[in-house]
């Protein structure tokens, strides 16, 4: 069964339980997988008396399939990436937090205070945020490792061995820099070529994973592997032969969110989980748990000093530009999903 249809049904039965979960004391969390420290949400049920159920997910894409399949009135919160934050605010599916609901708004860091993906905060606070490249096992290739031409056209010693996130916003992002486009084109003969470019470069990929985008390079399984920044610093600590990519032609930066869902269950708690995570000591736990940025002040005297001389975490001065996913409109979103489930047969 793949993750999608796992997924599904784990939020179908949860859907089934909804009643039980609405009781008084309770907090129901849609989340990434190894994303967050046990021993935090133990202190928050500890400090609350609420008591946490948490399911996990492994892309932004499976997230939003689950919901809408069920999940809706059965989570209380999910943690979306910056570009489905607005996917699911133009789908309905989130909830709007009134002025005075989070007493620590306030914390919220001034660059991520008024988002583009979500104006004013209306419906989310920011979480971590980090980027989106490749690991390369140096002990295999010693070659120049900051170009897209690793995932997209590789060396012969690294065909076969790569493996790339199951997550088409990554994916697509990570081509149209490599084809030098934009995102979300309606440029038939831009799109067809970057269909056709896929399409060659399957060839030479292993797999698609996220939730053992860790994992595959630290067994050697996978030489290369497309991985978010503070997984690939976890992956450097058990392999030290791996290196973390920063492409000449650009890289993903992505801002994760917790967000109130619409017909949250248990409303009232997950305003209070939000305001707990919007506090320094807190979210700090987090970034030293998975080796992301916060986006929120006062953290600084609250995180491993390491974290601010990961490799990982600090593009090098030859780096291509950083960009977000872009969400395109309805019919040129089709092409894409149609691109993407070419791509994936």
């Amino acid at each position: 069964m793949n993750t999608m249809l796992k997924t599904t049904a784990t939020a179908m039965a949860l859907a089934l339980a909804a009643n039980v979960a609405s009781a008084e004391g309770k907090l129901v969390i849609y989340h990434w997988f190894e994303y967050m420290p046990q021993e935090l949400l133990d202190k928050f049920s500890e400090e609350t008396g609420i008591e946490v159920t948490m399911d996990t997910y492994d892309s932004n894409e499976a997230m939003l399939a689950s919901l809408k399949a069920g999940g809706i009135g059965t989570y209380d919160v999910a943690v979306p990436g910056d570009y489905m934050v607005s996917i699911m605010a133009g789908e309905g599916l989130l909830d709007t937090i009134a002025d005075g609901e989070l007493a620590n708004k306030g914390n919220i860091a001034p660059e991520w205070a008024d988002s583009s993906f979500d104006p004013g905060r209306a419906s989310s606070i920011p979480y971590q945020w980090g980027s989106t490249s490749f690991m390369v096992d140096t002990a295999i290739y010693n070659g120049d490792i900051n170009t897209t031409d690793i995932l997209f056209n590789p060396p012969a010693e690294l065909s076969g061995k790569i493996n790339m996130l199951d997550s088409q916003g990554e994916v697509l992002a990570m081509a149209a820099l490599h084809m030098g486009m934009e995102q979300c084109s309606t440029d038939r003969e831009k799109l067809k070529a970057l269909n056709a470019m896929l399409q060659e470069a399957k060839g030479h990929w292993a797999s698609f994973n996220s939730d053992t985008a860790k994992e595959v390079l630290v067994s050697g399984d996978a030489a290369v592997g497309q991985i978010y920044d503070g997984f690939g610093a976890k992956a450097r600590e058990e392999r030290a032969t791996l290196k973390y990519a920063f492409p000449t032609q650009g890289y993903v930066v992505w801002m994760d969110n917790v967000v109130l869902l619409k017909d949250a269950p248990n409303r009232e708690n997950a305003l209070k989980f939000m305001d707990f995570l919007l506090e320094p000591e807190n979210i700090a736990a987090v970034s030293n748990y998975a080796r992301y940025a916060a986006g929120v002040t006062g953290v600084a005297d609250h995180l491993d000093p390491e974290l601010a001389i990961l490799q990982e975490s600090n593009p090098l001065a030859e780096a291509g530009p950083s960009v977000f996913i872009e969400v395109c409109d309805q019919e040129t979103q089709a092409i894409y999903d149609q691109i993407w489930t070419n791509l994936k047969k």
